[in-house]
């Protein structure tokens, strides 16, 4: 039976490419059975030429409009929790989808092990002009993480660093469950871990993801964006000698990993319904140990030795850090 495929939209001042967009959405060669769009409180004309596209539109159309701004991350929530689809497409407000993205990504979601899906992108100017660049060359997805993810190690990839732009992800609708609410405090790296890599993440560590290397959409970099996609997932490429110059500096930096560490701990082990793959939390929990001791380190050098040798024979820095480099940053800063 035809799975029904809803699309979720934020839109936010989007009125300079929205049209484009919604165009775009109009000529899949798979039309989405409804479109589910939540305006975060635009003042712009946005909300007008999403009414009128409404009108003719060929397929469903639910504007919401929220009562107070939320912010992309618990704007999407809300957009995914609203969709009705067996299966749910994400779409930013300013980006062009080539004709084949839905039904590419609904063949790819028909392999019954498969939860989620996603493409590569052409990064395009606001003007549509392509810069020479594709989103994977952008975020590290190269050769060795598509190997990895292959051969069904995804989770550990994305639990490095995000490789799924929500601008090209579909996923199956009953991982709602485990995907929401989705935090939207939580750092890794110092990067901010918004709905797609958590989505994405969770999804990885219960179900296959599965990837489509054509690029299937114009993901367009414009001076508008509240987040372009090399701010987006790019690191902190400030030395880590100077972001640890002091006790408090090292407890903010891994404070924040141990939140996000948590996080994934805690979402995994509290869902049920969804039996982890093979390996499941035995990777996150030494991870887990190593982070809260680097973040709890004594302000006496004295008293770091015991817990850096610890770390050391148990070869967790060499596993999650830096190997000795680290080691000796946390006894000597």
């Amino acid at each position: 039976m035809r799975a029904n495929f809803s699309v979720a939209m934020c839109t936010y001042n989007g009125a300079s490419f929205i049209a484009e967009q919604l165009a775009s959405i109009t000529a899949q060669t798979r039309l989405p059975d409804e479109l589910v769009i939540c305006d975060d409180g635009s003042t712009d004309a946005t909300l007008e030429c999403i009414r009128e596209f409404a009108r003719t539109a060929p397929f469903t159309i639910r504007l919401i409009e929220n009562e107070e701004n939320l912010g992309s991350t618990k704007n999407f929530e809300r957009a995914i929790e609203l969709c009705e689809g067996d299966l749910i497409a994400l779409a930013d407000q300013d980006d062009v989808w080539l004709p084949e993205k839905l039904q590419r990504l609904e063949a790819a979601l028909a392999d019954e092990n498969t939860a989620l899906a996603f493409t590569d992108g052409e990064v395009v100017d606001e003007t549509l002009l392509p810069s020479g660049q594709r989103v994977w060359q952008t975020i590290r997805f190269g050769e060795a993480e598509q190997r990895l993810f292959r051969e069904g190690h995804a989770f550990e990839v994305l639990l490095d660093h995000n490789v799924v732009t929500g601008a090209a992800m579909a996923f199956k609708a009953g991982f709602r469950k485990l995907i929401l609410p989705i935090p939207n405090d939580l750092i890794h790296d110092g990067i901010p871990v918004l709905h797609d890599w958590w989505a994405a993440l969770l999804v990885a560590a219960v179900a296959r993801v599965s990837f489509i290397s054509e690029p299937l959409f114009k993901y367009r970099q414009h001076s508008a964006q509240q987040l372009g996609i090399m701010s987006k997932y790019e690191g902190n490429d400030e030395p880590l000698t100077t972001r640890l110059r002091s006790s408090a500096s090292r407890r903010n930096i891994f404070s924040g990993e141990v939140k996000y560490l948590r996080a994934i701990v805690e979402r995994l082990s509290s869902v049920r319904a969804f039996p982890l793959r093979d390996g499941g939390l035995a990777d996150l929990e030494p991870r887990l140990t190593h982070f809260e001791t680097r973040a709890a380190m004594p302000p006496h050098r004295l008293q770091r030795i015991s817990p850096v040798l610890r770390e050391l024979v148990a070869r967790r820095y060499h596993l999650y850090s830096n190997g000795l480099v680290s080691a000796a940053k946390d006894f000597w800063i």
